[in-house]
């Protein structure tokens, strides 16, 4: 029988994705102190499935700011970084890993045990179709460490995807190639490429069907759920790993559905979440909803990691296309049109906006996009105030209350 903790029924496989999280952070520490294989840092929308297709362990820092968020340990950090010249505006993943780095610190030490700092990059590649505080942010190691710094540059509002846009990326993904030939000393092996993009697309095709499942009425899992879950399709997509993980999952998910397992008991109202999590805050939001009885059922941000586009016969043309299909790099008629879609799919009541405040590219309130999604779809909305990991950018009491009237609104609405 399911585990209970706090009310809610623990996610069983669960238990795996730990264990899969840690071999991945003691294998990249392994490789870095020993020096037996390469290591390549990559953002984590980049070309992973290059990486692994050329024998490279790949370790994505983006994943790191996560956790260095939702440990709450980025507030020891972000300071430093802003002391070194780091404004406190730009992205506060970086300066709180720069800021970690910088004091030779890491929550990872306290986590799992011998680990006691980040893996050193043997090489830093880059897609800037997150913002261009990625290449900055690897900048700062490739200049520490002395090692190459490569990367693509890519398109922004992008409204419908060309061919053009496919080749200009798969051109520039291509041009990788022999810087990392010379890193790792080997040549690339066409068919191992073809099976880390398969992989990948089997990975993402699998959480898709995960995410999918909150389709059902009530919702067997949260947007909660789902950063926490994510973790193999971030840090171990094009591995066999990911998908022996998603195909343990999916069927306890489905299990859910057909026994109608609640995640949240007595589902009154289901919403949509737009823009990053705010990972210090993630229990008392999750407990919030929880008993105001409303489900966060859908979300941008764990729908990123889906690439559908991927075709090992074609790897670099279409891990072309699947980066520029990416929603953060298309135009607002395309944004709108996917965020309107995804409320009706998942029968939402309404949005949440989160507006953060060091990530403007992940915030898609400031330009008029709630009114008129309201006005276009007659759907409630709300735009809260916040960040991804410094936490002086939110105020508990006004989010909190924010978050009880809007659901008092819903209640209005549909009585």
């Amino acid at each position: 029988m399911a585990e209970k903790k706090e009310g809610r029924i623990r996610i069983e496989a669960g238990k795996q994705m730990k264990k899969l999280m840690a071999d991945h952070f003691y294998e990249l520490d392994e490789a870095a102190r020993t020096g037996k294989r390469k290591v390549a840092w990559c953002t984590s929308v980049g070309p992973a499935e290059l990486l692994r297709g050329m024998g490279f362990l790949v370790y994505f820092p983006e994943n790191h700011g996560a956790v260095l968020g939702a440990t709450r340990a980025a507030m020891d950090y972000i300071p430093v970084a802003n002391a070194a010249g780091y404004s406190p505006e730009i992205c506060s993943y970086l300066t709180s890993d720069w800021g970690a780095f910088l004091k030779g610190e890491t929550p990872l030490s306290k986590i799992y045990k011998g680990i006691e700092s980040v893996p050193k990059a043997d090489v830093l590649v880059y897609n800037t179709n997150q913002c261009r505080d990625v290449k900055d942010w690897l900048a700062c190691y490739a200049r520490e460490w002395k090692v190459p710094l490569i990367g693509v540059e890519t398109y922004r509002g992008v409204g419908e995807v060309t061919g053009t846009h496919v080749e200009g990326i798969a051109y520039q993904i291509e041009e990788l190639v022999p810087t990392l030939e010379e890193v790792s000393g080997e040549k690339l092996d066409m068919d191992r490429l073809k099976e880390a993009v398969r992989l990948s697309r089997e990975c993402s095709e699998l959480w898709k069907k995960v995410l999918d499942t909150a389709q059902a009425v009530p919702a067997p899992i949260t947007f909660f759920d789902g950063t926490i879950h994510m973790g193999p399709a971030v840090v171990a997509r094009g591995t066999q790993e990911a998908v022996d993980y998603y195909n343990l999952l999916l069927p306890e998910l489905e299990k859910r559905v057909e026994g109608g397992v609640q995640a949240v008991p007595d589902e009154r109202y289901r919403l949509y979440w737009e823009g990053m999590p705010i990972w210090g805050k993630l229990r008392e939001f999750s407990t919030q909803f929880f008993e105001l009885k409303t489900n966060v059922v859908a979300s941008t941000y764990c729908n990123s990691w889906i690439f559908t586009a991927l075709d090992p016969d074609d790897p670099f043309r279409s891990m072309a296309r699947a980066y520029i299909e990416l929603f953060i790099v298309r135009d607002d008629r395309q944004k709108e049109k996917y965020i309107t879609k995804m409320m009706e799919d998942f029968k939402c009541d309404g949005i949440i906006f989160h507006d953060a405040k060091t990530c403007p590219n992940n915030s898609n309130s400031r330009y008029g996009m709630p009114q008129r999604l309201a006005a276009e779809t007659g759907m409630r909305t709300l735009t809260i105030d916040g960040d991804l990991n410094d936490m002086r950018c939110v105020s508990d009491e006004q989010v909190q209350t924010q978050i009880e009237a809007f659901v008092e609104q819903l209640a209005e609405v549909t009585a």
